[in-house]
């Protein structure tokens, strides 16, 4: 999820299972100030599970990032000038990666003109312990049906590439982790600032959502807040990259 690529509402997520997550009056405002070194390379609260390929389980059942194949969800990308459409779907390939059967997210973006703008493959496990570990993404950016790049696009165990977290097992206030890491790539990094966030989507209103923030030293200046709902996943992403973003959920089939 190279913290999506730019356009991309991430991912990251989702299901209709108990809907007790995030709701309400609004989210967090954007920040804009510049990333402080300490937070990038602070390591006091720095979250580093072992990663051991024998130790994962069959699907990602996390309750604030569950993965149930066959659900797609919908949001929808709201720009400085349009809107755009993202749908995720939870397909029921599997692909191995490291010795790990992981869980295949296709990620799509519809440009305002209903055309393709980016295609994307996103590789997800959990381990043992409930930790939702990122496997990299296959991504392509397209111009009205011209690719342009696939930038972005990485796989753990490949060009020192290593296998990133999506969501801890046991979250808490403060904890820091690495999302992505792949050397010349992506970078990403996450911190946990809330456990009670509130969340008003197309979809519903939420609350006791866990808010993130998350940066990338490759993009510095560049901040997210993500807000997860028990059940669903992602509901709401706000991002202040090409001058602020909102993704919303509006949809789960």
């Amino acid at each position: 999820m190279s913290m999506p690529p730019i356009t991309r509402a991430s991912l990251f997520a989702l299901l209709l299972a108990a809907l007790s997550g995030c709701g309400q009056k609004g989210s967090s405002p954007l920040t804009t100030a510049p990333i402080r070194t300490a937070e990038i390379a602070s390591t006091s609260n720095l979250v580093t599970p072992p990663f051991d390929p024998n130790n994962f389980v069959r699907g990602v059942d996390h309750p604030y990032f569950p993965l149930p194949p066959g659900r797609i969800y919908t949001y929808r990308n709201l720009l400085k000038d349009t809107q755009e459409l993202n749908t995720v779907e939870v397909t029921r390939a599997s692909k191995t990666i490291l010795g790990v059967a992981v869980t295949v997210v296709h990620d799509r973006v519809f440009i305002a003109d209903g055309s393709l703008g980016e295609d994307t493959f996103d590789w997800y496990g959990q381990d043992k312990e409930g930790n939702v570990w990122y496997f990299g993404e296959d991504t392509k950016t397209y111009d009205h049906g011209t690719l342009v790049t696939t930038e972005g696009s990485w796989e753990a165990g490949k060009n020192g590439a290593h296998a990133g977290i999506i969501m801890l097992a046991h979250p808490a206030v403060g904890d820091v982790y690495k999302q992505e890491d792949a050397p010349g790539v992506v970078a990403d990094m996450a911190k946990v600032i809330g456990l009670d966030a509130t969340a008003s989507v197309p979809y519903g209103n939420f609350t006791n959502c866990i808010e993130t923030t998350e940066w990338t030293p490759i993009e510095p200046g560049d901040r997210a807040h993500k807000f997860y709902a028990r059940g669903i996943g992602i509901v709401l992403e706000t991002s202040t990259r090409q001058g602020g973003e909102r993704d919303e959920l509006t949809g789960i089939q």
